[in-house]
């Protein structure tokens, strides 16, 4: 095998796009279907958008999941396998510790409970829409992957619908990073000195709803191979609203980007459904049935993650016991303690078939907390077992409010049905007809008996436990606020008036401060406007530290060109700015420079270094060391700028500065006129495949140079701690809906629709989105009639 891989590895670009074209899927004429009950009709627009048009609902799911299999069927099952951790079936030992990792997780089995206890509604559902993308598997016409890869995809079900809920979930989770890089800080420095790294939201940052009123780091390096895009990348999303009062039209406008890792082909994929009086159209997520966000004709909805602490850690106290008595009984019983008494452990092996390698087992021990994840979480192995409690492992009713979202008429009815929102913790902007506004954040969030679940706890004094979920109608919750908008960008949701405690794992409140500027420096606001918005590149935080140079640096005789550079920049981070070059090294080299000393190997931890790949290569905490270093900078008293050889403040900053002008001459020439933040900034669109070099010229995507970071409008995420660009989290879809005329609404999808490389959609909207530029949202026939591409009828058997 590996000399037929050698000998083909120089044609395999164009053995990939022969094959490929070979696979795109029929887009036109008829295909009949066992399962259908009358006819269908997809119509595809030149973006490659299918509009669907049933007579009935299970007819409508059954076109959606046929429809999505044709398009991302590969990247539906790879999904699949990520979540149910059986990629080394496939893939082979190299990525057998993803496998092991997801199995301790559990994600699959706690799908497959909540599959057996849908309504039926729901249930019936997601059997039409798991129908749908089978009857597509029986035609045998399987995308390019398969044949690469040796295999065949089994069939769909609600089990893998329900799983991947979990998985996004678990994006969307991160408090339990922190505890135990939070632990690790507190053991090393002490809880005092600890804590002047955490120093709170900063005063100009907004909230959405003001209120009235010891540890070691070890990583495990290993499983990247073939495994695609982390399963941690996902924390991000800017979503606004605004009134009628403070729009040109008189009518609401509400914009939506959700930030999630830029891969390819797009988590998302864009999806217009029509039958009877249900007619929505938006985003959606192969595999899943519906639409996730975008409008009905009657109210628009857009999401960012919550970040509320969902997660908790607990200390066990673990024995095992050989006390076999008959054959029915096993030997060996692992029990942990609670409340003084012993209580049996449930065990499950896990067994992990690897494709041409030995099977592989996985013993997964779960206490009344959750799974043990000790070596899930490098920091935790020599002490005691460690389980992890998760809203996300308990009975999930997320596809009920799902199903009541999709018929809503108005902001209030969207509300009511966020009442059976589980998991994942997000915050949801909506905006209807009848000109109404409202912001709510949806899902289970715990209440603790005592502490705030920030570190590792007992878990066998049961002072620590859950006493239930902050009730519904005590969420925060806006409807109609008096000064005409919501602004939403990860940023914290409430101010210190709240009763309920929601956590601390927010994102900087640069975006929110920044899109609200942008809101008030305009009396009226149109569709143009918002778009310049969802470009914008200037960087809150940039123009915290343009102001310290132009304060501190006044002396003609210290002035570099560099410092000239910073204190006449205007803190937008255009890919092309060399002064957004140096200040992004130059806040790595002040970080790094000002806290080495003191927290030695925690340092990258602090600046966002996660405990483990793929499950947590990053932490919420790189946002802290911004927050950190802005408040220290503004101290004349900072104890932490003595780093021990009596340089004062401003020696310390320009000696960072320094080095930050020595790693840009080494990296990009010694010219400042070569550098450039989209030289050291880039994204590469990559295909799960695309690792192996051979197969990533036929398809990956890219590089391209890239403006932004994590505190700009636009959003471009990379790593805190280092300059690695490798994983960008960005908006791959951007969304604005105009009240005034839904019809009118735009978007835009990156890299495009189709999962197929052979495709025109595979990366047609590429260059719409550097350029900041969007497509129509189709919605009324007459208008998907003038664009259409491609049509397709399915016809029952």
């Amino acid at each position: 095998m590996l000399l037929l891989f050698t000998l083909l590895k120089p044609i395999f670009p164009v053995l990939i796009k022969l094959l490929s074209r070979k696979k795109v899927p029929q887009t036109t004429g008829n295909i009949r279907l066992k399962g259908l009950i009358s006819k269908v009709e997809v119509v595809r627009d030149q973006w490659g958008i299918p509009h669907i048009y049933a007579h009935n609902i299970h007819d409508l799911l059954f076109a959606q999941g046929f429809i999505h299999a044709q398009d991302r069927l590969w990247q539906m099952d790879f999904q699949r396998r990520v979540v149910s951790g059986r990629l080394a079936e496939i893939f082979g030992k190299e990525v057998i510790q993803v496998d092991r990792w997801m199995r301790t997780l559990g994600f699959r089995r706690a799908a497959e409970k909540d599959a057996g206890k849908l309504d039926t509604p729901m249930r019936l559902d997601q059997e039409a829409y798991s129908e749908g993308v089978n009857a597509f598997i029986a035609q045998g016409k399987l995308p390019v992957e398969f044949s690469l890869l040796r295999y065949s995809p089994e069939p769909w079900s609600p089990a893998d619908i329900l799983s991947w809920n979990k998985m996004m979930s678990w994006n969307l989770s991160t408090n339990w990073v922190s505890e135990i890089i939070r632990a690790a800080l507190i053991d090393h420095l002490g809880e005092a000195q600890a804590e002047e790294l955490e120093p709170g939201y900063l005063d100009n940052w907004p909230s959405i709803v003001p209120t009235a009123g010891a540890y070691s780091l070890e990583l495990n390096s290993q499983a990247h191979f073939f495994t695609g895009p982390s399963l941690r990348d996902g924390i991000g999303s800017n979503c606004w609203v605004l009134a009628g009062s403070r729009t040109v039209t008189g009518a609401p406008l509400l914009a939506n980007d959700m930030h999630i890792v830029m891969s390819l082909p797009c988590i998302w994929y864009e999806n217009h459904l029509v039958c009877s009086d249900y007619n929505i159209v938006g985003i959606t997520a192969p595999g899943v049935p519906n639409i996730i966000a975008g409008h009905n004709g009657h109210v628009a909805w857009g999401f960012t993650a919550g970040l509320s602490d969902v997660q908790d850690l607990f200390i066990e106290n673990i024995r095992q016991t050989s006390n076999r008595t008959s054959a029915r009984i096993p030997a060996r019983t692992v029990q942990y303690e609670y409340r003084g008494e012993w209580h049996d452990a449930c065990v499950v092996k896990e067994i992990i078939n690897v494709k041409g390698g030995k099977t592989a087992t996985e013993e997964v021990i779960t206490t009344r907390h959750g799974p043990i994840i000790n070596w899930l979480a490098p920091a935790l192995p020599g002490e005691k077992p460690v389980a992890l409690r998760w809203v996300g492992f308990e009975p999930d009713s997320t596809s009920k409010a799902m199903y009541y979202m999709l018929r809503a008429k108005n902001c209030n009815e969207l509300h009511e049905a966020l009442l059976h929102w589980t998991t994942p913790d997000i915050n949801v902007v909506s905006a209807d007809m009848e000109g109404n506004i409202a912001y709510t954040l949806a899902g289970k969030i715990p209440i603790r008996e005592k502490g705030s679940g920030r570190v590792p706890v007992p878990g066998w004094t049961g002072e620590y436990e859950w006493s239930g979920y902050i009730p519904f109608e005590d969420l925060p919750h806006l409807y109609n606020p008096p000064k005409g908008y919501i602004v939403t960008a990860n940023n914290r949701v409430t101010d210190e008036g709240y009763p309920y405690y929601l956590g601390q794992e927010y994102c900087s409140g640069d975006r929110a401060q920044r899109i609200t500027e942008m809101i008030c420096a305009k009396e009226r606001i149109d569709i143009s406007y918002v778009k310049q918005m969802q470009k914008d590149l200037l960087s809150p935080t940039a123009k915290v530290f343009i102001n310290y140079f132009k304060n501190h640096f006044n002396d003609e005789a210290e002035i570099t060109p560099e410092i000239k550079l910073l204190k006449e920049w205007d803190g937008v981070l255009d890919s092309r700015s060399r002064e957004a070059a140096l200040y992004q090294v130059f806040i790595r080299c002040v970080l790094s420079l000002l806290l080495s000393n003191k927290l030695g190997y925690l340092t990258p931890h602090y600046m966002g270094k996660g405990t483990m790949p793929l499950l947590a290569e990053h932490s919420m905490f790189c946002w802290r060391s911004l927050e950190w270093l802005q408040k220290e900078l503004s101290r004349d008293d900072s104890p932490w700028f003595d780093i021990g050889n009596g340089e004062s403040k401003k020696e310390l900053i320009r000696s960072a500065l320094y080095k930050a002008v020595d790693y840009l001459k080494t990296t990009l020439g010694l010219s400042m006129e070569s550098w450039s933040w989209g030289k050291l900034h880039n994204l590469t669109f990559i295909h799960p495949l695309g690792h192996v070099k051979a197969m990533g010229k036929a398809l990956n995507r890219g590089p391209y140079p890239l403006g932004g970071d994590g505190t700009t409008i636009w959003a471009s995420y990379s790593n805190m701690h280092d300059l690695d660009s490798s994983i960008i989290i960005g908006p791959p879809y951007r969304f604005i809906a105009d009240l005034s005329h839904l019809d009118k609404s735009l978007g835009v999808l990156v890299p495009g629709q189709s999962g197929n490389p052979s495709s025109p959609h595979y990366d047609d909207q590429i260059e719409s989105w550097f350029k900041g530029e969007y497509h129509s949202i189709l919605y009324l026939k007459k208008d998907v009639n003038k664009y259409t591409e491609a049509k397709l009828r399915l016809m029952p058997v």
